[in-house]
């Protein structure tokens, strides 16, 4: 796991519009005592976002300024390129995530028992609202129907891999059907998965949640798009609290 000249974990943090959250996502990041590099990319942000962050001086990070909004799986292909960890974990740019479950997240990786990790916001106690959460088990169910991985949260944010799966991934989904692309294609490549409890403080539309019902929609057409194309060779692992 060790490579020499590169960082143990590189945080990709795509952002659009977070003003409000991204200085403290970032102290909260820097905070966690890892071997780590941060990627910023600012998905075309309108808000001041990109003004903040060109104030911004990280010793240990890096701020890339896509010229147009192209999506969150635009902004993840960028970070991906850019990446230079071991290891490389995704964090979205609100609070929603507790970087605090960095450990969490990458002991499967570090002990040799996975090459992907998930996190779960219902592997505890559910904190989305009875329509996020409906629409969330909704579309996980049928990609599972598809990828056999019988994971329980295909839409968290809290996604985790090796950087060598990652380079043998060939992404194309711009927006939020990057997280059922993604994981089809993590079925088809049979990596080892496991997913890990995580904490989750939700937020609501006027707070600044962009994935919408359109989404949703587009999620189903991945779902038959990249789950027809996916082969699973093995099944889900899960870590389980306690």
């Amino acid at each position: 796991m060790i490579d020499a000249g590169h960082p143990l974990l590189s945080v990709v943090i795509p952002v659009y519009n977070e003003r409000g959250t991204i200085e403290e996502i970032l102290r909260r990041v820097g905070a966690v005592e890892v071997d780590k590099e941060i990627i910023v990319v600012d998905d075309g942000s309108t808000d001041g976002t990109r003004e903040v962050l060109g104030a911004l001086r990280m010793a240990n990070g890096r701020v890339l300024f896509q010229e147009r909004n192209g999506g969150k799986g635009a902004a993840l292909r960028r970070g991906f390129q850019e990446a230079r960890g071991v290891i490389v974990l995704i964090q979205d740019a609100d609070l929603e995530y507790d970087p605090r479950d960095y450990p969490r997240l990458l002991a499967p990786i570090l002990s040799g028992a996975a090459d992907v990790v998930y996190g779960s916001r219902f592997l505890q106690a559910r904190s989305l609202s009875t329509r996020q959460y409906l629409g969330n088990k909704a579309l996980t169910v049928l990609s599972n129907l598809f990828t056999r991985l019988g994971i329980s949260d295909v839409y968290v944010g809290y996604k985790v891999f090796k950087r060598s799966v990652l380079e043998q991934i060939d992404l194309k989904e711009d927006r939020f059907g990057f997280e059922i692309e993604v994981t089809a294609r993590v079925a088809r490549g049979g990596w080892r998965l496991q997913e890990v409890p995580i904490a989750y403080r939700p937020r609501g539309y006027r707070q600044g949640k962009k994935i919408t019902w359109r989404d949703a929609l587009r999620g189903v057409g991945c779902i038959i798009r990249y789950g027809l194309a996916s082969a699973p060779q093995r099944s889900l692992r899960r870590d389980l609290p306690g």
